[in-house]
């Protein structure tokens, strides 16, 4: 099994109506998590080029909750990033029991600590983090059900950084679930990580690439993510067990195909 999540983020524009049918998107694709960020512009500081913006698209608890709520009329696993301690509480007062820790807040030693006492399931993305900031990760969220995501922190990233074998090195390493958190432009790179193993796939989601925001373009659409879907569930039952087996069909073509040509004596 491969989970996976769309990301709506900051792509509802701050629009409730927006940030139902990014929910509706995920359903009808057959995602299993939608995920949603939880902050408050005001901590940013002023000289952030981005405060009026994070203004702008903020969700609030109230609204949080309502958007969980809808989720579960939909049918679909409800995911969030809370950006300090307190917004973690939150989430988790409201009911929320999964937990998605964004990259940088790796080193926010007193949320790991948080999450790890209260949540079920944990994602962590591990992008521009060093080997040891993951070691000391890790080692916090030891009481919950973890999965490492690879994660290269540029937008878009370009293919020839995305290095999809890193999630050998942290499954090898770590011995936990793996899988990658996607900022590439379409649906290859994530083909790629489903086809690698990828236990988790993370991948933007919009209603329209056109949309004003940094995320839209390396976002999928609804057209452009039902495909991925598709295409990751197909590829997990392509990829098997890995155990070598005999199937009923070969048992059957096993003497015929073996003496076809076998001489008669």
């Amino acid at each position: 099994m491969c989970i996976i999540i769309a990301e709506a983020g900051e792509n509802h524009l701050g629009d409730m109506e927006i940030a139902k049918k990014l929910i509706d998107l995920a359903c009808n694709a057959g995602a299993d998590y939608v995920k949603f960020q939880y902050y408050n512009a005001e901590d940013c500081a002023d000289s952030d080029p981005e405060k009026d913006w994070f203004r702008k698209v903020q969700l609030d608890v109230g609204k949080l909750q309502y958007l969980y709520e809808y989720t579960c009329v939909k049918g679909i696993d409800f995911l969030c990033t809370p950006w300090d301690v307190q917004k973690a509480e939150d989430l988790f007062n409201i009911g929320i029991k999964d937990m998605k820790i964004a990259s940088f807040h790796i080193t926010n030693y007193a949320m790991l600590k948080t999450i790890n006492r209260k949540a079920e399931k944990v994602f962590l993305s591990t992008g521009m983090c060093s080997v040891d900031e993951i070691d000391k990760a890790v080692k916090i969220l030891d009481d919950v059900d973890l999965y490492l995501l690879h994660c290269v922190s540029e937008y878009p990233l370009p293919e020839e950084h995305v290095n999809l074998l890193v999630m050998d090195s942290l499954r090898k390493k770590y011995g936990c679930k793996v899988g990658y958190s996607d900022h590439t432009i379409g649906i290859l790179a994530p083909i790629a990580a489903v086809a690698r193993g990828a236990d988790v796939i993370e991948k933007h989601i919009t209603l329209s690439k056109t949309f004003f925001g940094t995320d839209h373009i390396l976002s999928a659409d609804a057209a452009e993510f039902k495909v991925f879907v598709e295409y990751a569930r197909r590829i997990v039952n392509i990829l098997g067990t890995g155990e070598k087996t005999i199937t009923e069909e070969e048992r059957k073509n096993q003497d015929f195909l073996r003496n076809r040509f076998c001489c008669k004596k």
